[in-house]
């Protein structure tokens, strides 16, 4: 059988390039290379795409742009050629994909842009389309059309750059505190904040206001957050439920990846009944949101037994021990099995 061509996409212009190159590395190590040949096509934080040649220690470290394999490419807008066009010296090359893994965190990643240039290619690719992965990654949005369907959210108020900082302030304090203030399109906690107070919640828009021009500020959810990881396009797979414990005020951008106060429980500590309606609600708010190969849904269970939505994540953190890829374990799918049915999901998508 002939061996597909993936692209496996990394880096870009986000303030999650760092993650990306983490999530990026474990994938090229882990793709079964008797099924697929791999090209890696690393984007700079300053745009510029490279094919790259070398060796996955040095996507870990951020020095694969400086490899003398890197060859500027960019991606064949072009239906009949889809692949890459490579500038070899001063002579153009022609490299075709079967489907690209873009393994992108956050802003110009994950928020339906490269989906975007994908589809105007009709390139199969990995995850969401440009519509749901616009849609997820818009953390206002997102929570308005939840709430419209009938799910409960926290309750919410959303701001845009240039509205009056004095009637935010006014209509934060009336959810009461403890307040959570976030950019509106941000991944991996980058730019969060928790304010106990006035001075506090002032910073914290200070400071979400440095990563987007729409933020929303939410209320404090008392419970625990799980996670809800789903694989699939019509036939879903949903994997083990985790449950985050928290011992620090929340889980920050440090605390993701370091759990350096915090504990990842896997299978969550909840009851199979409840364990059954998590599930029901995450596949759900997939549905919802048309979301096809892949999203980890956050949800808050509350001391009362509701679940509220929390957030849908379209390209969560994807090395081998991060929590999507443990849920999917759990459930009974090893990562190298999780890359391939990802892939697959990518060409039965596009009817291949």
């Amino acid at each position: 059988m002939k061996k597909l061509t993936v692209g496996v996409l990394f880096g870009g212009v986000s303030n999650e390039y760092e993650v990306s190159l983490s999530s990026a590395s474990s994938v090229i190590q882990h793709i079964n290379r008797e099924q697929y040949n791999v090209v890696m096509i690393g984007i700079t934080k300053d745009g510029r795409w490279f094919r790259y040649y070398g060796d996955i220690v040095s996507i870990k470290e951020d020095c694969w742009s400086e490899h003398p394999s890197c060859i500027p490419v960019q991606l064949s807008p072009d239906r009949s050629m889809k692949g890459l066009i490579e500038l070899v010296n001063t002579e153009f090359r022609f490299t075709p994909l079967d489907v690209i893994f873009p393994v992108l965190h956050g802003i110009n990643g994950e928020d339906g842009t490269v989906q975007g240039l994908l589809q105007l290619a009709n390139i199969p690719f990995v995850g969401c389309d440009l519509l749901s992965s616009a849609l997820c990654m818009d953390k206002p949005l997102s929570k308005i059309v939840t709430k419209e369907a009938g799910i409960p959210v926290p309750s919410f108020i959303i701001a845009t750059k240039g509205e009056l900082e004095v009637d935010l302030i006014m209509k934060s304090e009336r959810l009461g505190y403890p307040l959570y203030v976030k950019p509106g399109r941000s991944g991996s906690s980058i730019g969060i904040s928790k304010a106990y107070n006035r001075d506090e919640l002032i910073e914290g828009l200070k400071e979400a206001w440095e990563h987007d021009n729409k933020i929303i500020v939410e209320s404090h959810v008392d419970g625990i957050e799980l996670g809800c990881a789903v694989l699939g396009n019509r036939e879903l797979i949903i994997g083990s439920i985790d449950e985050i414990s928290l011992s620090g005020e929340f889980f920050d951008n440090i605390e993701k990846y370091t759990l350096s106060s915090s504990t990842i429980h896997m299978p969550a500590r909840i009851t199979t009944e409840k364990e059954i309606e998590a599930k029901d609600v995450a596949l759900r708010i997939y549905r919802l949101f048309g979301c096809s190969g892949l999203a980890r849904i956050d949800l808050f269970l509350t001391p009362d037994g509701t679940l509220l939505f929390n957030e849908v994540n379209t390209l969560p953190g994807f090395t081998a021990t991060s929590r999507y890829p443990n849920m999917m374990r759990g459930a009974g799918i090893e990562f190298t099995d999780l890359l391939d049915r990802l892939i697959q999901t990518a060409l039965e998508r596009e009817g291949i």
